[in-house]
């Protein structure tokens, strides 16, 4: 998987509604950065729940994007990769699978 191209096709879908009908993308948006700020959880641990519910969703966009947006917020690449064990306890063999596109995601964004 190519991450940074998954992440590239959510920033255009985003580009693309937004022409279309910028009520959707601002509620979207406003919506996202309010749910995703610091709060009673900080954004990292945020993140890394969104990461988790991606992989058990085997959303490649949704892995992509909130590996980026983890690392942004500080997390390691070991506590990313610990998202993806806890996801294939809970959610078991498809989830396991999916930890290609963690791995792909961390290694392409790790070195950014």
């Amino acid at each position: 998987m190519d991450a940074n191209k998954k992440l590239q096709e959510v920033n255009r879908v985003i580009m693309e509604a937004d022409k279309d009908n910028k009520d959707f993308t601002s509620s979207f948006m406003n919506f996202m950065g309010a749910t995703m700020k610091g709060g009673s959880l900080d954004t990292k641990t945020k993140e890394l729940l969104a990461l988790a519910l991606g992989i058990a969703a085997r959303c490649e966009w949704c892995i992509s994007y909130h590996v980026h947006e983890a690392f942004n917020a500080g997390a390691t690449r070991k506590e990313l990769m610990e998202v993806g064990y806890v996801t294939v306890l809970m959610y078991g063999s498809q989830a396991l699978m999916e930890m290609n596109s963690l791995i792909d995601a961390i290694n392409q964004f790790e070195k950014q």
